[in-house]
């Protein structure tokens, strides 16, 4: 269970395995096993410069000195969370990004077999209620949907051209009705980048947004944005509270995600004055 397809910006892995970076000086998850996996010690993402200074990318977080934290596997992750349910009268959901499967397929691992394996193992292939996968990759979620038929909702993730994703896809057709259409097709919402909702405020400080929401909506597709951060706002957004404001009660997105959760589901209890 990583964000990344590295290990050097969240664990110890350039100390404990040196010599094992591939030639651009990164060190790929797929380079090793799982028990060498299990040597490593997770921290706060830290900045890769040429030093490797170990200085937190988020300074205000968690020290960034590896901890005794480990990197879970998908599986364990699983049976942590259905532990905790069980003993608290739970049910908690799960969002799976299946993440650079074009660069694995590449590499000769299929992420969206890999993944469904886990969840039928776990016993968590069938529910829909409480399981999302997700991807910046259509293919991959078209697999998903028509050749592996996986019975759960599936997220088109929106990135921006510019990012060179893993992924042939053109993501400013899919922001476009024809390609939002198109997702319909397969997917039951996507997950764009706040930008691409959140376009900013007039001079009079009059929020503007797209139309994106509303042109999901009209395909019954969800709208789950990507990614709020209290340490990391808008240039025009004077605090975390009021871009919450802005995407969940202006622009009415359906969720979203967040490094501060604690802090969204303190905004949602509050009563809305009218």
């Amino acid at each position: 269970v990583l964000h990344d397809i590295h290990l050097d910006s969240t664990t110890n892995v350039a100390q404990c395995f040196p010599d094992r970076g591939r030639s651009n000086g990164r060190f790929y998850a797929i380079d090793f096993d799982l028990q060498e996996i299990r040597q490593l010690r997770v921290h706060e993402r830290t900045q890769l410069d040429t030093e490797r200074n170990g200085l937190a990318v988020f300074s205000g977080r968690f020290p960034a000195q590896p901890a005794l934290f480990q990197v879970p596997t998908l599986a364990e992750e699983i049976i942590m969370l259905a532990g905790l349910d069980h003993s608290r009268g739970r049910k908690t959901g799960l969002y799976i990004e299946l993440k650079s499967p074009n660069w694995h397929r590449q590499e000769g691992l299929d992420l969206s077999a890999a993944v469904l394996s886990v969840l039928h193992q776990t016993g968590y292939w069938n529910r829909p209620e409480q399981v999302f996968l997700q991807c910046f990759d259509d293919l991959t979620l078209r697999q998903l949907r028509c050749d592996l038929q996986a019975p759960l909702p599936l997220i088109q993730l929106i990135g921006d051209n510019s990012w060179g994703e893993d992924s042939e896809v053109d993501y400013n057709y899919l922001r476009t009705s024809e390609g939002l259409s198109y997702i319909a097709s397969y997917a039951q919402g996507i997950g764009p980048f706040v930008p691409h909702i959140y376009l900013g405020k007039t001079k009079a400080g009059i929020v503007q947004l797209s139309e994106l929401v509303t042109l999901a909506h009209a395909r019954d597709l969800l709208v789950h944005p990507y990614t709020l951060r209290r340490d990391e706002l808008p240039h025009d957004v004077d605090s975390f509270t009021e871009l919450l404001d802005i995407l969940i009660q202006q622009a009415g997105v359906d969720g979203l995600f967040t490094d501060f959760p604690d802090m969204v589901v303190d905004f949602l209890r509050k009563p809305i004055i009218a």
